[in-house]
């Protein structure tokens, strides 16, 4: 049964508060008031996970607090949740969004919890980047009010191109953490045998590897593109934000080149906020 949102003072909602860090709050704040409450309480589990995978806690202690949380979203779809996630119980229930997707979401963090990734194969990437980002992107396409049709392959592809873009901004980061995303194939097509991260990252060779993922994630970024360019406008407002503002952080990425050392480049807000105010009309 779909309800009707309750009128709350969104303000001092945790999850806006949480959101309103994030690189895409305008993409979020922009959307008609019912899909922007249900946005804010998916970021803020995708948030609220994430941080634990992320965090320097044992790999047990951190698989532990995200079976925690598989267990509290088998409550919710249950009709069990705890009183703090009524919020979410009424996004899940009112947009119909589906358990796969949340449960697709730990899954993911639980990769990163589970060990250190150094140089995965390439289908373990795919794996990962579907769990963390494409099962964040069909949650978020039936807020949007997409069609299965469109949605599906929308969260698919920009999904992927997103996550893509993030690991190669992130790539001394997460070096810095243990961590190697770039695929193993794409390591050895340039020569690098290395898959300890730091190694991996600073060999001379490095920019052929970050060349083949920065190529994949502008097909994927195409292909997005072409689904949203035959959907109606207002269904795609903010993932044509996110598109937008990624496509341009990944062109500025190859353009200062992946050599060592790399300049820090980040998604600039102010060209969000000029993106946002571009596309909020519709």
């Amino acid at each position: 049964m779909n309800v009707h949102m309750p009128r709350v003072l969104e303000r001092h909602s945790p999850a806006v508060r949480q959101a309103g860090g994030s690189s895409f709050y305008l993409a979020m704040r922009i959307l008609p008031r019912e899909q922007r409450i249900a946005m804010f309480e998916v970021y803020s589990f995708c948030r609220a996970v994430d941080d634990i995978a992320d965090c320097h806690a044992s790999h047990e202690w951190r698989l532990r607090r995200l079976a925690e949380w598989r267990r509290d979203i088998d409550a919710i779809f249950r009709g069990r949740g705890r009183a703090e996630f009524a919020g979410m119980a009424r996004v899940i229930d009112h947009f119909s969004l589906r358990k796969a997707d949340f449960d697709a979401v730990i899954d993911g963090m639980e990769m990163d919890a589970a060990q250190d990734t150094r140089a995965p194969d390439a289908a373990w990437l795919d794996l990962y980047c579907d769990r963390v980002a494409c099962a964040v992107g069909r949650l978020s396409v039936r807020i949007f009010g997409m069609s299965e049709k469109d949605g599906m392959p929308l969260a698919h592809h920009l999904g992927r191109a997103l996550q893509l873009t993030n690991i190669l901004r992130d790539l001394d980061e997460d070096a810095g953490n243990g961590r190697l995303y770039l695929p193993r194939q794409a390591l050895r097509h340039a020569g690098i045998d290395e898959t300890d991260p730091m190694a991996a990252v600073c060999h001379p060779a490095i920019a052929k590897a970050c060349d083949a993922i920065s190529a994949l994630a502008t097909e994927h970024f195409a292909a997005a593109g072409e689904i949203m360019h035959h959907c109606p406008r207002r269904v795609v407002v903010a993932p044509k934000i996110m598109q937008v503002a990624y496509r341009q952080l990944l062109d500025d990425l190859i353009a200062r080149g992946w050599s060592s050392p790399r300049t820090r480049i980040r998604v600039n807000k102010l060209h969000i906020f000029l993106i946002a105010m571009r596309h909020a009309f519709v």
